[in-house]
């Protein structure tokens, strides 16, 4: 059996610093439970900026929404940097390999990036979300084929869809494809309906799911955030209010889905099922029709611009 955590916490919105503090006391607790693996929410470094629309209306960008935006850019990381170093330090003394969201500053553009951070190897992989939803793609870039590669772990191989990319079928058969066996989801949909997308992924995958969302509410946000919040909460709800869960690779709930409170969730993760589970179906293997479906992926990395001698 392998002892996992799904992690749902608040992070400190704008405060990279303090988000992995946070987060290195987490994975200190965790540890102590035996937990090998933890994933974090989406955006746990640099914060999910729900409710805003940093002063953009089509048409028109404030000059307030643009100095908010500055202070998003401001904390946000880079994966070569100290915030990101120091978490790598926390893994090492924990030995718990992690799974978190970041929001990742790469030239002049922000991605929304899920990073993993194993024992010994400091940062083995990260996943830039390809398809950022709704008024995200204002704000964050859109990943490449580069980075879907799943990490090899000696507990298993673990795959990061990030939120609605989880909506993307050929993705999630790309992920599949590639033999992922614990299939980490940091999300920031707090909806009851997002549990059954959870157990439908792990049933068509076979797959272990661990999905992690943020429990926050209005007020851990800083006031310039919340002079700008576009929705209708009071300083003490719940802005995003959780639902993080564990699902197997035959549909059982074990572990969730918990709401409108910071918490972690544990499982033990039996690796024999996921063999036992194909019997009756291999979404890429055996229950497959490569004689009338075929999905090509590009993998190579996309370069805005290619300089030639």
């Amino acid at each position: 059996m392998t002892k996992i955590a799904v992690i749902q916490a608040a992070s400190v919105p704008y405060d990279p610093a303090a988000s992995v503090e946070k987060a290195s006391t987490i994975l200190r607790r965790v540890a102590d439970q035996g937990a090998r693996l933890a994933v974090f929410p989406e955006a746990f470094i640099g914060g999910y900026p729900k409710g805003i629309a940093f002063g953009s209306v089509v048409g028109n960008r404030s000059i307030s929404g643009r100095e908010l935006y500055q202070r998003y850019v401001d904390g946000a990381v880079t994966l070569d940097g100290p915030e990101l170093a120091l978490l790598a330090e926390s893994v090492e003394h924990t030995g718990v390999t992690t799974v978190i969201g970041v929001i990742e500053r790469f030239g002049r553009t922000l991605y929304c990036t899920a990073v993993t951070i194993a024992p010994g190897r400091g940062i083995a992989g990260y996943h830039r979300k390809l398809m950022p939803t709704g008024q995200e793609r204002l704000i964050w870039g859109f990943g490449d084929g580069s980075t879907i590669e799943p990490v090899e772990t000696d507990f298993g191989v673990l795959g990061s869809v990030i939120c609605w990319e989880n909506y993307m079928p050929a993705l999630r058969q790309a992920m599949y494809a590639q033999g992922v066996q614990i299939y980490c989801a940091p999300t920031a949909d707090d909806r009851p309906s997002w549990a059954s997308s959870m157990v439908h992924i792990a049933l068509e995958g076979r797959v272990y799911v661990l999905s992690a969302c943020q429990a926050i509410r209005l007020g851990e946000y800083p006031q310039q955030h919340r002079d700008a919040f576009g929705l209708e909460f009071n300083e003490d709800d719940y802005v995003m209010r959780g639902g993080s869960m564990v699902v197997s690779p035959l549909g059982e709930v074990l572990a969730g889905p918990v709401f409108d409170c910071e918490t972690e969730i544990y499982a033990d993760l039996n690796m024999d099922l996921l063999s036992q589970a194909n019997l009756d179906f291999d979404v890429v293997g055996h229950y497959a029709r490569p004689d009338i479906f075929e999905l090509k992926v590009n993998i190579a990395p996309q370069a805005p611009v290619t300089l030639e001698r």
